[in-house]
């Protein structure tokens, strides 16, 4: 539910679980990752963290005339936050190739400089082909290549899901993701159950993106774009840390110890 503000209901999200999921996390994690490959930027978790280096924010989503309108590059954080939100505007028709590419290259320089104790992905579906509200055209391969990728760092990862508008699809690409992430390769064929009918004429785990559709994501914007976030990470100093002894007593222990003391 990354939409949920604090004080307001957004977009399908009335209580930000990832802001308080993250929360929690920070309880035993000095920096905690979120990433966000839902089509949507995800303010609602970034306005949360905006002014805290515990926590680097990037989103990946469709920016332009498009809900919630927020996500510009320029969005960065403020105060002890600047440069600890991370914004990739993305357009129309954006393909498999491009989103990996860019995703790839933005999150090992993040890897590199943030060096996360903790990440948690949120994995939304209507950044797919067909959805009824996205207007990408990336395809399960694609969409799970994000979560081999932050797989493969090795660091305690919770998955979550997100938007998906064309359910059958949503179905789909949580079901190849949770493959992934249990080392499972997935047959192609689905197997016959209750719902059968409710994914469509073809009975296959993987669909084709749409031949039709142009990709205004050119390598230019692209370039630009990844450049840009990656002149603005190399200004940030490395694994920025929470003195201990604050950390310690902030966490670990109630007013009445510490008055105690």
């Amino acid at each position: 539910m990354h939409h949920a503000k604090k004080q307001s209901a957004s977009g399908f999200c009335y209580v930000n679980d990832i802001v308080l999921a993250i929360l929690e996390l920070l309880k035993y994690h000095q920096r905690v990752l979120y990433i966000d490959i839902d089509v949507h930027h995800g303010d609602g978790v970034e306005e949360a963290f905006y002014t805290t280096n515990r926590v680097m924010t990037v989103s990946f989503h469709r920016y332009g005339d498009f809900f919630p309108g927020t996500g510009d590059i320029k969005d960065m954080g403020e105060g002890e936050g600047k440069g600890y939100a991370v914004n990739v505007p993305l357009l129309n028709g954006l393909d498999d190739d491009s989103f990996v590419e860019i995703y790839k290259n933005i999150m090992e320089a993040v890897r590199q400089r943030f060096r996360p104790e903790a990440v948690v992905l949120q994995c939304g579906a209507d950044s797919l082909a067909y959805d009824k509200l996205g207007t990408y055209n990336t395809t399960l391969r694609g969409h799970g290549a994000c979560v081999k990728i932050v797989k493969e760092w090795g660091l305690p990862l919770m998955i979550l899901g997100g938007g998906g508008y064309t359910i059958k699809n949503v179905a789909r690409c949580w079901t190849y993701e949770t493959g992934i992430c249990l080392d499972t390769e997935l047959d192609n064929e689905l197997p016959l159950n209750d719902y059968y009918e409710l994914l469509g004429k073809d009975h296959k785990l993987h669909f084709e993106a749409k031949p039709d559709i142009k990709n205004e994501n050119t390598r230019e914007y692209l370039e630009f774009i990844q450049a840009k976030c990656l002149a603005n990470l190399n200004s940030l100093e490395h694994a920025p840390s929470v003195g201990i002894t604050d950390f310690i007593v902030n966490d670990f222990y109630s007013h009445e110890d510490i008055e105690k003391h």
